[in-house]
């Protein structure tokens, strides 16, 4: 029984737990310990003067949430909002400490446990690509799942920024100001 038991500790261990989701036709994952919830896309407040990766922030329970654009981020162009949009609000660490950020996605699929050794390496692409963001590519059904580490993606200097002007915008009830995203064109 002992022997069984251990054996079943070591295979858990050698997996993990990934949200997949998709961005502009690609399979991504996130290690499920950096998320938090997903929420539906909507409700954002522009910040001037950002970079047009962040979508700008939510109120999520009363805490300033920046939002990043990932397909922005990712040099593409944003994709088109549909009622399969939503906000992946995940955990990261920054200067300030661990702090929450939104994610815009196209759609989340489903939850997928990977096996350490289905886990290939980052691609080499040469010195002038960068590989560092991601944890490296999921083995999934005769595909690859691109594995991102988002504590390394969402290392922006920015999103303090951000956080710190939207909350000087905060009126004083304590809301955010309710002002349309220039980015968020009509639901589909």
């Amino acid at each position: 029984m002992k022997e069984a038991r251990s054996k079943v500790q070591a295979a858990t261990s050698d997996q993990q737990q990934y949200l997949t989701f998709v961005l502009g036709g690609e399979m991504f994952a996130i290690g499920i310990l950096a998320v938090k919830e997903i929420i539906e896309y909507g409700g954002m407040t522009a910040v001037p003067m950002m970079p047009e990766s962040i979508r700008g922030v939510i109120n999520l329970r009363g805490s300033v949430v920046p939002v990043v654009d990932l397909a922005r981020l990712f040099g593409r162009p944003s994709s088109p909002i549909t009622r399969r949009t939503c906000n992946v609000i995940v955990e990261v660490e920054s200067e300030t400490g661990r702090q929450d950020v939104g994610v815009v996605v196209d759609a989340v699929s489903e939850v997928l446990e990977i096996r350490q050794d289905e886990i290939e390496p980052p691609p080499s692409f040469g010195a002038r690509l960068r590989t560092d963001f991601m944890v490296g590519m999921g083995k999934v059904a005769n595909s690859f799942v691109i594995l991102l580490n988002v504590d390394k993606i969402l290392a922006l200097d920015d999103l303090d920024s951000v956080a710190a002007a939207a909350a000087a915008a905060i009126d004083d009830e304590g809301a955010i100001p309710a002002t349309r995203d220039t980015h968020e064109p009509a639901i589909a």
